[in-house]
């Protein structure tokens, strides 16, 4: 080892964020008063809805700015419990639930309390950037299990049993998903489900999307559809999405009491508790109205249609029509092999880096997500924002060269 990086392997290894490093990037342009049209970030427009920020000052008001419980408070428990009660059906007791600060970190503490060195674990490609780079940290090794769109990304659940050996210890579903939207059905979350008890390995569900999706219904995932599955299911979720409270940095586990357990064991150790007033913030979010999920995903949907009928309507993109989150994750690969100014569009990555100097369209690149034949747009902006992000990525794909 040389005494100019005396750094951990790990640390050496890891990749950073792709769509943390383009949102940056989009937005040290637009602070040098460059014209972006920012469709990168996977955060809502929508200010977060007042009783929630009602909650907040209350608690700041009241001195509810102490520790609290490694795990979370009383109040978040009980509001987490009944929605998991209510909209799942699936009854959990509180020390089957922890509370950390955000979903990730949820994600991170529950991969480090499972997963050895040398474990598998089954990630569905697209996947969303931080599950391999989660598990490596941990020591595992993420096996892959690709999808296409025109299945609109439906497991093969022929294909999950070959993967399935003695080494895997678990598998990450993402529904609603980022990237693609998609959502899986009924019949594949029991299929999954199903050989997680045959097999004996975890699911980790991750839920933060549930409710916004846009087929009216309500959420599922693998232990709620099929109940004996519940002890190999750990569900991962948050308030960011759903209530637009990505800077409150509130997400929570619900899971099998060992699991959780050791989760909460190794939060203390690493951050303690999730922020005080956030926490009471949150449980005004999960226990309050409801009229403002509706006014979002609404808008949402109306921003789904509008932009994927713009990217159909494009030569040489097909766009799959996501069914829940706030992104769509159009097939590009037919424009890989164009050119651009004499520059050589080789990859998704050049394709993103050639909208975002020419068109100025922030962007994230299909690879980032383990598939090099897409490009993530999101609409969670403005419609006006995303209709001038269209008329920009119309104009800059005529001027590619074939």
């Amino acid at each position: 080892m040389s005494w100019d990086t005396p750094l951990a392997d790990r640390v050496l290894n890891l990749k950073p964020s792709p769509t943390l490093a383009v949102d940056a990037k989009a937005k040290a342009l637009k602070a040098q008063g460059v014209d972006i049209v920012n469709l990168s970030a996977g955060e809502p427009d929508f200010d977060t809805p007042d009783h929630i920020k009602d909650a907040a000052i209350k608690a700041i008001r009241e001195g509810f700015t102490k520790y609290t419980p490694v795990g979370g408070i009383a109040e978040l428990k009980d509001a987490i419990i009944n929605k998991m009660s209510s909209q799942y059906g699936l009854d959990y007791e509180p020390e089957q639930v922890l509370v950390s600060t955000g979903g990730k970190q949820g994600l991170y503490n529950v991969i480090q309390a499972i997963v050895n060195p040398g474990d598998e674990v089954i990630v569905p490609v697209p996947y969303w950037v931080s599950y391999p780079a989660i598990i490596e940290l941990a020591g595992g090794v993420p096996v892959f299990l690709p999808s296409e769109a025109g299945n609109n990304f439906a497991i093969d659940l022929d294909e999950l049993t070959r993967l399935v050996n003695h080494k895997t210890k678990m598998m990450i579903l993402n529904s609603p998903s980022n990237p693609t939207g998609a959502v899986y059905d009924t019949d594949i979350l029991k299929g999954v489900a199903a050989l997680a008890v045959e097999k004996g390995f975890y699911v980790i569900t991750d839920d933060i999307y549930d409710e916004i999706r846009f087929d009216g219904k309500s959420p599922e995932n693998p232990a709620s559809v099929l109940p004996e599955a519940k002890e190999h299911v750990i569900v991962a979720n948050g308030v960011s999405k759903t209530y637009a409270m990505t800077g409150w940095r509130i997400g929570y586990l619900a899971g099998p009491s060992p699991v959780i357990k050791a989760a909460t064991k190794i939060q203390s150790q690493s951050t303690s508790n999730a922020n005080s007033i956030a926490q009471k913030a949150a449980a005004a979010a999960l226990s309050g109205p409801r009229d403002c999920i509706e006014t979002m995903v609404k808008a949402f949907k109306e921003r789904r249609d509008y932009i994927v009928e713009r990217l159909n309507g494009m030569e040489g993109v097909s766009c799959p029509m996501p069914q829940g989150a706030f992104y769509v994750f159009p097939d590009m690969s037919s424009l890989i092999g164009t050119k651009a100014g004499g520059k050589d569009i080789e990859s998704s990555l050049d394709l993103a880096d050639y909208l975002l100097e020419e068109a100025k369209i922030a962007c994230v690149p299909g690879i980032a997500f383990g598939d090099d034949r897409f490009i993530r747009f999101s609409y969670a902006t403005d419609k006006a924002v995303i209709e001038e992000g269209m008329n920009r990525l119309e104009d800059a794909l005529k001027n590619l060269e074939k």
